[in-house]
């Protein structure tokens, strides 16, 4: 289908989604609810009038004519790690038939036959690979851990055991043969974890309070190359740690002190109890362990009335602060946390919201340490961080602000990374966080680009300030850093669909970001030469009425060139490598590979490499039509195959695939289904999954997959 501007000109429509059983096409009522605090159903927190990334993709959609073309592309899939030029190719119709590596082999060069679309409650990977449970919810981390049932939970259990849903998996070496492994706990679930009546109200809330965190857990090495097991003597894992609500962290940089950060329970405005909705992350070259925090707007409430003092030096209110993040008085808050800690209502402390959405930091390898909140990396939905080191020596952290209309960052640190590997190095590095330059990006269409590259263009890193100095007009350092929102609308960035993981590819030295939808485009955005994906319409089932869909519900994957391969240049270039969705649609882009060949893939979320710089995408938020769970996916990024998607494992019912993390020289790969069954009509009683089928709920968990013998 397509519709038609008053001059003619065609636009391209969306791949027709059902909303049957599911929110804005793909997520279930349950994950809206508990994930984001159903994000979707409200105002886009940015209505500011900046550009938006679909401007530049419309401007090459409309100049060039490529989309259903299956030109090769620019780059190799990288058999073992070799050059291009000397790489074993497989012509692409055999990819799936292809023998596989032998044994034991690295995944970058493994070939297997891509795991077709299918609804099981199941982890399903191809025929030559195997994986286990290496962690559930409730398993113990730490000494002294009662014996986990959810029909008799305690907050004490809680404390202890493994907390609900997992989402970024970081692993640094130990030992020869033992690792520790850091996960987030994103976010609880009252309806699937507990027993319907069981718990009052007050009780569901401290549980889903201390549910939340972190959990460092020691692994150790298995029989069969690449699987990981979890050490289960407490006492020979003295590393393991367990990180929730009565962790103290330590605010770091400028805004630290700062009186937007001081409460009635700390007046110094440096220290902070716990941290939410934990989502991506990133493992650091010192080995600590990045963690965003994402829809911490969420969970505080007000039983009275929102604070309206002015607070910015622009003029701003608290109130409008509190908009445009997405914080307001929800009527339909299932928590509740704000009636029983005072914390957590507005009223009572206004400022106790601005001590979250902040990227923490925890070293794995000293558990009496204090996580820190770094204010120099900008408060907003942080999805994760990744780090890099630019060519100067510095480290640089790409960032990922998870809202619909909101933007990209770039952090580069004031002092240089130090490559040593002694204490005082290590030490120096941990501090690298704190002082710098905070960048937000502008990406802007290239209308002289050649056929053969349909979405390209440029783009500019624009400073929002220094460790001493603002670039904005109105706002101090410390007022830039806590409601960075604000401040990167003031300069007019690029808006973007929901930009979620941005990682650095270690082979090609580019960045690849996962923008993962906008389920509002279309009416949010209406459909014209600027925004290409539009209304269309389709049936949920024979004979049904027709249901108009909208908005960008697939996403794309965008690579991002530094200018000369430097992290620390302030401008670069850009292309879209996918426009994700069902390779049979129009709008549909996969760098310029043939169609036919690829697995369907929607709603990109996390990222990770291999050692022969291949992308691995997870996903999360598959639309019922395209007939798949959620999963995981390899991408080669070079080569003839640029742009082949394969889809390597798929994850149980109503799961989406965290994670992931490809480790141990390509053996080991990490991946987390978090909630399982979260589909709507699902409840702990009468649950839609029992993965991974240990009990008769389910129970989200991390996971290892590695070749058979």
């Amino acid at each position: 289908m397509t519709v038609t501007r008053p001059d003619d000109r065609p636009l391209l429509s969306l791949t027709p989604v059902s909303r049957e059983g599911y929110r804005h096409g793909s997520r279930s009522y349950l994950t809206c609810l508990f994930k984001c605090g159903n994000a979707c159903d409200h105002p886009e927190p940015n209505r500011t009038t900046a550009g938006h990334v679909q401007d530049e993709i419309a401007k090459a959609v409309a100049r060039r004519s490529v989309l259903r073309g299956a030109a090769v592309g620019t780059g190799a899939l990288v058999l073992g790690g070799a050059s291009a030029t000397a790489a074993a190719q497989v012509p692409p119709a055999a990819a799936a038939t292809a023998p596989l590596a032998a044994a034991g082999g690295p995944l970058a060069r493994s070939r297997f036959a891509p795991v077709p679309p299918n609804r099981r409650d199941a982890v399903v990977l191809p025929d030559g690979f195997d994986h286990h449970v290496i962690i559930r919810w409730g398993d113990p981390v730490v000494a002294g851990a009662a014996a986990f049932t959810p029909y008799d939970l305690t907050v004490d259990v809680v404390k202890k055991t493994f907390g609900y849903n997992n989402d970024y998996v970081g692993v640094v070496p130990l030992g020869r043969d033992t690792a520790l492994m850091t996960v987030n706990h994103e976010y609880d679930d009252q309806t699937l974890m507990y027993p319907a009546g069981r718990y009052t109200e007050e009780e569901m809330a401290w549980f889903g309070i201390y549910s939340h965190g972190l959990s460092v857990v020691t692994i150790k090495r298995g029989a069969v190359p690449g699987s990981w097991y979890r050490e289960k003597n407490l006492r020979k894992a003295g590393h393991n740690r367990r990180i929730n609500a009565d962790t103290t962290f330590v605010m770091t940089g400028p805004a630290a002190g700062h009186e937007l950060l001081r409460t009635s329970a700390d007046s110094s405005g440096r220290r902070v109890k716990g941290t939410l909705n934990n989502c991506a992350g990133g493992t650091t070259p010192w080995g600590t362990v990045l963690s965003g925090e994402e829809n911490f707007n969420q969970y505080f409430n007000t039983e009275g009335t929102v604070p309206g003092g002015v607070t910015l030096a622009s003029g701003a209110t608290l109130a409008d602060a509190y908009t445009r993040y997405g914080i307001a008085k929800a009527a339909g808050d299932p928590r509740k946390w704000h009636k029983y800690d005072p914390r957590f209502d507005l009223e009572a402390e206004p400022n106790e919201v601005h001590r979250f959405g902040w990227v923490v930091e925890v070293d794995p390898m000293n558990p009496t340490e204090a996580p820190r909140k770094h204010s120099m990396l900008g408060r907003f939905k942080h999805e994760g961080a990744s780090v890099t080191i630019a060519k100067n020596g510095r480290a640089v952290a790409y960032l990922g602000d998870d809202e619909r209309g909101d933007y990209l960052y770039k952090f580069v640190s004031a002092e240089k990374y130090d490559a040593r590997r002694t204490k005082a190095a290590r030490r120096h590095n941990k501090t690298l966080l704190s002082k710098g330059t905070l960048y937000v990006a502008k990406l802007t269409g290239n209308d002289a680009g050649a056929p053969e590259a349909p979405y390209d263009g440029t783009g500019e890193w624009i400073r929002l300030c220094t460790d001493t100095q603002s670039f904005v007009d109105g706002m101090t350092v410390a007022e830039v850093l806590v409601f960075t929102r604000q401040a990167a609308d003031l300069v007019s960035p690029t808006r973007m669909d929901r930009p979620e993981d941005v990682e650095v590819n270690p082979v090609n030295k580019r960045v690849y970001a996962a923008l993962t939808n906008n389920s509002n485009r279309g009416s949010s955005y209406p459909a014209d030469e600027a925004n290409p994906v539009t209304t269309s319409g389709t049936r949920t089932s024979p004979g049904a009425p027709l249901v108009n869909q909208s908005g960008n519900r697939n996403g794309y994957v965008l690579e991002i060139t530094p200018d000369k391969g430097d992290h620390a240049a302030r401008t670069f270039s850009w292309d879209l490598l996918l426009v994700c969705g069902d390779p049979e649609s129009p709008e549909t882009y996969f760098a310029g590979f043939d169609k036919s060949q690829v697995s369907r893939i929607s709603c990109p979320d996390n990222v990770t490499f291999d050692s022969a710089g291949n992308l691995w995408i997870s996903t999360d938020g598959a639309p019922t039509p395209m007939g798949q769970n959620d999963g995981l996916f390899r991408v080669p990024v070079a080569g003839p195959e640029r742009g082949h998607v394969e889809a390597f494992l798929s994850v149980p019912k109503g799961a989406e695939c965290c994670g992931p993390l490809v480790y141990d020289g390509d053996r080991s790969l990490f991946f987390a289904p978090q909630h399982p069954g979260e589909i709507g009509g699902s409840t702990f009683d009468a649950p839609a999954s029992t993965w991974p089928h240990t009990d008769d709920f389910p129970r989200p968990s991390v996971c290892v997959a590695y070749r058979q013998r």
